[in-house]
């Protein structure tokens, strides 16, 4: 199973929509260096396909971009709520675990009030760095043994 990074997305809050940038560097039991979810915990990365944002968009809620659901990385070609916790994934240059599938919704955060739902209890996924580096759109995303 392969896929790609379509963005990477940061914030500073947590609670907010993240902004897409160039590129992320990821720290080994941190996460993306700059983001408010970034620590030693096991949700250090999160990951929400596009596949997931454009069921949202069918919904009729317009106006949703990479970041909106307050992913640090927005991917392509994987149906990523399948896998399961323990599996390893080649991400740009790192290695992440997969430690946690779907969350509770904090309904009171700023993605619920402005979208008035949410797609990432279900279908968005959470990791941990097992070998820290840079990721970039375009990357490739590939489970590995």
């Amino acid at each position: 199973m392969k896929g790609k990074v379509i963005a990477v997305n940061i914030s500073e809050k947590k609670g907010v929509f993240k902004k897409t940038i160039e590129q992320g560097d990821f720290k080994v039991d941190h996460g993306l260096i700059g983001d408010a979810h970034a620590g030693n915990w096991h949700r250090q990365v999160s990951l929400l396909g596009i596949e997931s944002i454009n069921k949202m968009k069918a919904l009729g809620v317009e106006g949703l971009i990479a970041g909106k659901f307050a992913e640090n990385l927005t991917t392509e070609g994987m149906e990523l709520w399948k896998l399961i916790v323990g599996t390893r994934l080649r991400i740009g240059d790192t290695i992440q675990e997969v430690t946690q599938i779907g969350k509770e919704c904090h309904i009171k955060c700023e993605i619920f009030q402005k979208i008035g739902s949410c797609i990432m209890p279900t279908e968005g996924i959470f990791t941990r760095i097992i070998k820290g580096g840079i990721i970039k759109a375009g990357d490739e995303i590939e489970v590995i043994e």
